[in-house]
């Protein structure tokens, strides 16, 4: 069995960090949100990846290399546009062969992994299996509707009125008999072919198509709010770790990692959080739920709820929460006279001002 890795896409819901950074690489914990699924993968005893590739190729390759990191041997497949998931799947049809194989978007987080349903799906064997999950606005998804005893009668791809709260969630395993219904389908309104619109495909012919009802935690990564949601639930889970030099007028409470070469002084750290490898916090409060990147400098700041990506310095700022900061950002408190705030923002950017 195979994986299809998604990592193409622009992540306009992510901008400005995805203006220049891939969307499956903004960190979780101080790790690429990508990298979980990949170790899930292996663990699920997958040991062949196809990864489908945009606009952000040599990014991805740079962090991934040849998957052997994460046990996997990883063959890079470019896609000349996000034309959709089914799309995907038609052009990577030569590198999945005859084999089953298991589509994930490298964007969604699940946190209970994939062993239990890839051993469900080898030992049924479906023609392909969806798995839902209930969410409050399913219009933004794939919506998935069932019959009364449970079984999957129909799917719809972001529906004005959906039919049920269920959504398809990131991960489809399927059978060969998929790449038929891929080349049997035309692009939607939008001008991209839907896996769902496949899937319906299936349905239609009598195949059998089944679905499972997760109710562990699962995110599509897609908003700020959904990466800050992510950050806080692995920061949760993580051991208390200090191997980088925390002097001895610091205070440090609850689940807090402070990563080799780090160097905090004069603080105060409320975990859970974590302080990458070479990053500098001084005269600052860090609190819970709060990720500083490798090689970020903290200086006279309050910083909580956040994350902070590498390379990036916040300096003097009086109180920050629920942030999403990107790479080799500077943030600095203005001029004491006159007071003003001065500001260079990219596309898309979001500022509030308390």
């Amino acid at each position: 069995m195979k994986a299809l890795v998604l990592c193409g896409g622009h992540g306009t819901r992510l901008r400005p960090i995805t203006h220049t950074s891939a969307k499956q690489l903004v960190p979780v914990a101080n790790k690429p949100v990508l990298f979980y699924g990949l170790e899930a993968l292996r663990e699920a005893g997958i040991e062949d990846a196809g990864i489908i590739v945009g606009d952000t190729a040599e990014e991805v390759r740079r962090a991934v290399g040849d998957g052997s990191r994460f046990g996997l041997r990883v063959t890079y497949i470019q896609q000349e546009a996000p034309l959709g998931l089914a799309h995907a799947v038609l052009i990577a049809r030569d590198y999945l062969g005859d084999d089953d194989f298991v589509m994930y978007l490298g964007d969604n987080f699940l946190v209970d992994g994939l062993t239990g349903v890839v051993e469900t799906f080898r030992r049924t064997r479906p023609d392909a299996q969806l798995l839902l999950t209930p969410v409050a606005d399913p219009s933004a998804f794939g919506v998935a509707e069932l019959d009364r005893d449970g079984r999957l009668v129909g799917v719809e791809e972001k529906p004005r009125r959906p039919r049920s709260d269920l959504a398809i969630m990131g991960v489809y395993l399927f059978t060969p008999v998929v790449h038929e219904a891929v080349r049997s389908i035309k692009p939607e309104a939008r001008g991209e072919l839907e896996i769902t619109t496949a899937i319906r495909w299936m349905l239609e012919q009598g195949l059998r198509v089944t679905s499972h009802v997760v109710h562990g935690y699962w995110k599509d990564t897609g908003r700020v709010e959904d990466m800050l949601e992510c950050n806080r639930l692995v920061l949760e889970s993580q051991e208390p770790r200090v191997v980088g030099e925390v002097a001895e007028d610091c205070q440090t409470v609850g689940r807090v990692v402070v990563e080799e070469g780090a160097r905090v002084s004069g603080s105060r750290l409320v975990g859970p959080l974590i302080i990458g490898p070479g990053a500098v916090v001084r005269d600052s409060y860090v609190g819970p739920f709060t990720s500083i990147g490798p090689g970020c400098v903290i200086r006279d700041t309050e910083v909580e709820f956040s994350i902070v990506m590498e390379r990036s310095s916040v300096l003097g700022v009086r109180r920050m929460r629920d942030s999403l900061v990107g790479k080799d950002v500077v943030i600095t408190p203005a001029a004491a006279q006159p007071r003003a705030y001065q500001f260079v923002l990219g596309d898309h950017s979001r500022v509030r001002i308390g």
